[in-house]
């Protein structure tokens, strides 16, 4: 096969350029050279790339001009399309950039919230510790059972004689005076709500991450020129779903939060209620204490919906937070009022015994059933008499069948006598805590024997001792 198509060629070639003589005659003489077809296929082949060179550089001459700026003006193509892709590159960089700029203003705001509603609670519940102290300074937990109000034996206020046993009697109208409480935490609201501002001096607008995400995504995922309207998911990007997963970590922990205010809610609820029980074991109504003590206040009315906590615009963390607020607030007034109700014994120890109660009994003297208005405890000679209650000294001195007589007003009608005195070791007008010797204990008086005479009065009605005694036993145990 390849020996034909040679030999085909060589035919071919002899064919074309068949042998040739060229003869030169000079002076007489001829002369001839032969030209195979070899040179002559040879000699033709130089000839056309000569001329074909020529033919080149003949266009490269004429059209040099026109070659030249199809040259530029490709140039200029590709510099353009060059600068344009840097250019989109920018923009997808700036919207990138202006993406986790506006991520990380939502996730501060969300952290600033977070922060804003940590701070509330936590002076929420420095709050309920200081509630629960004075609680535990009381003693415990109070009793939360439910009584019925005790006798209360109204008693002539301006009779100085003797008509019990051993000591009788009520002074003038009630002198009682109230008492500063501690509040709870301060509700800082304010009337109208107010978006949260990022912490970034740009403008933003409501869709700005979305717009700038989803600009971003079709940067990242689509190379057509116009890129598609964004879907409102977020790109599968590390940083943002790493600040996305922060975002949501946050705003559960901030639901958590607004759970736990609702269980501090239950619970100061239930405190309440188990003060107000403590009252009415005692007979004391807290909704007319509170009323006294709630006597001047006003203000505008402002629905609780329209207030809110500064830097927090979680209306639900809101609601939840003024109602523990008000609710600890409330605790504190009751806690107030508690601290002021004498739920223990003038007198203390072994030594002591209980030797008259409350109510009628025969009288030592006229040997007649009569009215004791209060609980008698027998002691040593001299031993000290404490105060029950903190409050106020509004007597101090010798009163008919009491003797000695020290009487104690401890705000809101409650006022407090211990008579039969030896000697007395408080003045008019001095403030005494709860605890304070007011005097020591003896026979003065209308009286068979070393003790002292113990009287509760309130709303100027003697009340039965035993009753706070016995309320107090639940506090105290």
């Amino acid at each position: 096969m390849t020996e034909t198509l040679i030999e085909r060629a060589w035919a071919w070639l002899h064919t074309t350029f068949p042998e040739r003589q060229i003869y030169i005659r000079s002076d007489g003489r001829v002369q001839f050279f032969t030209f195979g077809p070899t040179l002559q296929a040879t000699m033709a082949g130089l000839c056309l790339i000569f001329l074909g060179w020529v033919a080149f550089a003949s266009v490269n001459v004429i059209f040099k001009d026109r070659i030249i700026a199809s040259k530029d003006h490709r140039y200029q193509q590709m510099q353009t399309t060059y600068e344009n892709r840097v250019a989109d590159l920018q923009l997808s960089y700036d919207e990138l950039n202006g993406a986790l700029v506006a991520a990380e203003d939502k996730f501060t705001a969300t952290a600033d919230e977070l922060e804003a509603k940590q701070a509330a609670v936590a002076r929420l519940l420095r709050s309920k510790q200081a509630v629960d102290a004075t609680f535990t300074s009381l003693g415990g937990t109070a009793a939360t059972q439910q009584q019925t109000t005790p006798a209360a034996v109204p008693v002539p206020s301006n009779d100085r004689s003797g008509v019990a046993s051993d000591s009788i009697g009520s002074d003038g109208p009630d002198t009682s005076s109230d008492m500063n409480t501690g509040g709870s935490s301060e509700l800082n609201v304010m009337p109208q709500n107010q978006a949260p501002q990022p912490r970034t001096a740009r403008p933003t607008r409501a869709s700005f991450l979305d717009d700038a995400v989803g600009r971003l995504a079709g940067a990242f995922f689509h190379r057509e020129e116009k890129k598609p309207a964004y879907s409102g998911k977020i790109p599968n990007e590390p940083a943002f779903r790493a600040m996305e997963a922060q975002r949501i970590r946050i705003t559960h922990l901030s639901a958590q939060q607004t759970a736990l205010l609702v269980g501090v809610d239950r619970e100061l609820s239930n405190s309440i209620n188990q003060v107000r029980n403590l009252f009415n074991r005692v007979g004391i109504s807290s909704d007319a204490v509170e009323q006294r003590v709630d006597a001047a206040i006003g203000g505008p009315l402002i629905p609780l919906d329209r207030a809110r906590i500064e830097g927090v615009s979680d209306g639900s963390f809101n609601m939840a937070f003024a109602n523990a607020s008000a609710h600890a607030k409330e605790l504190d007034s009751l806690f107030g009022i508690l601290r002021r109700v004498p739920l223990t014994t003038p007198v203390h120890g072994p030594e002591y015994e209980e030797t008259s109660d409350f109510g009628a009994r025969v009288d030592p003297f006229t040997h007649h059933v009569a009215f004791h208005p209060g609980i008698d405890w027998g002691g040593p000679w001299g031993s000290a008499v404490r105060c029950t209650a903190p409050g106020t000294v509004v007597f101090a001195g010798p009163r008919g069948g009491y003797g000695n007589m020290v009487e104690i007003d401890h705000g809101f009608g409650i006022r407090t006598r211990y008579g039969h005195l030896s000697s007395i070791l408080v003045k008019v007008g001095a403030k005494v805590s709860k605890g304070t010797p007011v005097g020591k204990l003896g026979s003065t008086g209308r009286s068979t024997g070393p003790h002292v005479h113990y009287e509760i009065w309130l709303a100027n009605v003697v009340r039965d001792p035993s009753r706070f005694i016995e309320a107090g036993r639940h506090v105290f145990k």
